[in-house]
């Protein structure tokens, strides 16, 4: 079996459903700026990323095997455990004792399942009946900061 890198998830904290309202403008072009006149209406981000507020969890990333999916080294992570990982999700593994993100693939035809990293520096890591291996839940969305300073 690989090594899984240490960490890759830490600060697990369960969601709650307590946010302040923001303006949500509507059509926000990446080009000529718009008016500030668009905002009519108002959203709770939190309500907006949370479906399942008693199964749902924030997780602080540590590490970059998954960067060339965006997510990064100190993004947040938002975790529903009530959701099933279908072919393809990313989710919080448990796997031999560690916690790790990765994308999920079942291989039926080798009777396995295999962890993707998102990251060249890493292999895949192949789950057999063998392994002790939970999908803790499905990765939903990701919060990154994109300011530098």
């Amino acid at each position: 079996m690989n090594p899984i890198p240490q960490g890759q998830l830490t600060d697990i904290t369960q969601a709650e459903l307590s946010s302040p309202e923001l303006a949500l403008a509507e059509h926000l072009h990446a080009g000529f700026p718009s008016p500030a006149a668009d905002c009519t209406e108002r959203i709770d981000i939190t309500r907006e990323i949370i479906r399942h507020p008693e199964t749902t969890f924030y997780a602080r990333i540590d590490g970059d095997s998954m960067q060339d999916a965006g997510i990064f080294s100190g993004d947040l992570v938002v975790i529903d455990r009530s959701l099933q990982a279908d072919d393809g999700d990313y989710v919080a593994a448990y796997i031999d004792g560690e916690f790790t993100v990765k994308e999920f693939r079942h291989d039926p035809s080798h009777h396995c399942a295999w962890l993707i990293p998102h990251n060249d520096k890493y292999s895949r890591i192949r789950v057999d009946e063998d392994d002790s291996f939970i999908i803790w839940g499905v990765i939903t969305h990701t919060i990154h900061n994109v300011r530098t300073r």
